[in-house]
């Protein structure tokens, strides 16, 4: 009996120990923590895409008529003006036909003239009652068969000529030859489908660039929006333009979704080809004087072991806070919009919890100013109202409020000058809409915003979790709005523990860390 109760001690005693090491050990990991700063500045969103340069009016110029091309007038880069002759195709059996239509004619018109008089005899008989009306019928089909062979003959004669004066081709608008696909002595076949024998690029100086735009990038596109692009052959330069048209046809390249958008470009200086492979960035939103940190600091989630839980509850009121709106970022519409929501929970900026009332706030940014603004502002609006407004009227109002100040870019965009100036230009080449033109709704950024969080290390080596309403997202930043942040604070991007970074776990299979899904927020490319 003594003996298992050894055992029994013995093994009591080793589990503790082991307990009391790995606990220890657990207890006791060190981290070490990366680094970044808050800032402030601007923030540029781009969509990114590849297109080709094209003239805005180029036309094929090819034949109706068959035939051996006999001269060519235009080559390679010729000027030419509409009506000009530019090449000729042999006319040897062009005008054997209209020959053959011109004996047709007059074959057609003796019999016209003979059945007309022997209508007349036959008419003048039958009148005297000494012709039968049979004779009388058929003399008269006889008229109107010949007639109507008359006619035809002279609408052959007709074709013929056409046909001939199609053997000269004249340049059908002002413009340059870009391309030219035939040779003298070449026969060329117009039975199934014109051939073409030109190209004509009307106005080089104005050109447009032909851009596809995958389906989760084209919803930021609007008409107006200005882009730059470069080409191979001048690296060092950047060339202007604006988004002239979003056409609505699908293309799919790869299973892959793509939008054709069109940016017209001045080319002035006729550094620009047709067929140059333009790499176009638009800029779709901007915001200036933002606090932004790392996208890192938003995908970053520490172990459980190193989060300060105390005041968790009390931490999430950074929602309700924004920015100082005195100046603090030139994107006044999307902040006060955020603000204006707290407004209707019972006062702006306040945290949940409560609390939020001091002249100092968590982050030790003065708060006495901003809500005096803000209770001035809901006291002002209560007032034009005689008071009678609820707490979601109020949100209403303030929201549309707001909603006027908002920036120019995140209004809807009125079609510009230079896409009525391509419009008029293609009227005058028989492209006349009488039909008003789809529009593409605006992109506004901030009906994206979303929310995150970002970590602070405290004094006691604990990790304390600021909750952050994110806006926009350049790639590498992204914008951010509390009271609890201000530019230069310190805030974790990573942490590691030994061999294993914070926010990894071991492949089963192969033991090496595997990156473990993020928490964090944000909008952007």
């Amino acid at each position: 009996m003594k003996k298992k109760i050894y055992i029994v001690g013995a093994v009591v005693v080793i589990l503790a120990v082991c307990a009391y090491v790995l606990f220890a050990k657990r207890d006791n990991r060190k981290y070490d923590f990366r680094f970044d700063k808050v800032t402030k500045g601007d923030l540029m969103v781009y969509v990114t895409a590849t297109g080709t340069i094209n003239a805005v009016i180029s036309v094929d110029v090819g034949t109706q008529v068959s035939g051996i091309v006999t001269k060519l007038f235009a080559d390679f880069n010729s000027v030419v003006r509409a009506g000009e002759v530019i090449a000729m195709i042999d006319t040897t059996f062009l005008y054997q036909s209209v020959k053959d239509a011109e004996a047709s004619l007059d074959r057609s018109k003796a019999q016209f003239a003979d059945s007309k008089r022997n209508l007349d005899r036959t008419s003048e008989l039958y009148k005297k009652g000494l012709e039968s009306e049979l004779n009388y019928s058929a003399s008269l089909t006889t008229f109107e068969s010949n007639q109507a062979s008359l006619k035809q003959s002279m609408a052959a004669l007709d074709r013929a000529k056409i046909n001939l004066a199609y053997a000269t081709i004249y340049a059908p608008i002002n413009g340059v030859v870009t391309d030219r696909k035939v040779n003298v002595g070449q026969t060329v076949a117009a039975s199934f489908s014109s051939p073409t024998l030109f190209t004509i690029a009307n106005d080089l100086k104005r050109m447009q660039v032909q851009t596809t735009v995958d389906e989760s990038d084209v919803g930021k596109m609007s008409i107006g929006e200005e882009a730059t692009f470069t080409v191979d052959a001048y690296p060092d330069e950047k060339f202007t333009g604006k988004v002239s048209q979003i056409r609505l046809a699908p293309q799919s390249i790869q299973n892959v979704v793509n939008y054709i958008v069109i940016i017209d470009v001045q080319n002035d200086q006729l550094k620009l080809m047709p067929g140059m492979t333009a790499n176009v960035k638009v800029l779709v939103a901007s915001a200036t004087e933002v606090l932004k940190v790392p996208n890192m600091a938003l995908r970053f989630q520490p172990p459980t072991d190193i989060i300060d839980t105390t005041g968790t509850s009390g931490m999430r009121g950074g929602f309700g806070g924004r920015s100082d709106m005195g100046g603090d970022s030139t994107r006044t519409g999307r902040n006060f919009a955020g603000a204006s929501d707290s407004a209707g929970r019972g006062g702006f900026g306040q945290n949940r919890q409560g609390g939020g009332q001091g002249s100092e706030g968590e982050g030790g940014r003065p708060q006495g100013d901003m809500m005096a603004r803000f209770q001035a502002l809901r006291d002002s609006i209560q007032a034009a109202h005689k008071g009678k407004l609820s707490q979601e009227e109020m949100r209403a109002e303030i929201q549309k409020l707001f909603a006027n100040r908002m920036s120019p870019r995140n209004q809807a965009t009125a079609p510009t000058a230079s896409r009525q100036a391509s419009s008029s230009d293609a009227a005058k080449f028989g492209i006349v809409s009488k039909f008003p033109e789809y529009q593409k709704s605006a992109y506004v950024p901030s009906h994206q915003s979303g929310r995150g969080r970002v970590w602070i290390l405290k004094a006691s080596g604990l990790l304390e979790s600021i909750f952050v309403r994110t806006g926009l997202n350049d790639g590498r930043f992204t914008e951010v709005t509390t009271m609890r942040l201000n530019p230069g604070d310190q805030i974790v991007v990573g942490a590691s523990s030994g061999d294993t970074p914070a926010g990894q776990t071991a492949s089963p299979l192969t033991g090496q860390g595997q990156q473990r899904p993020m928490g964090g927020g944000g909008f952007g490319r």
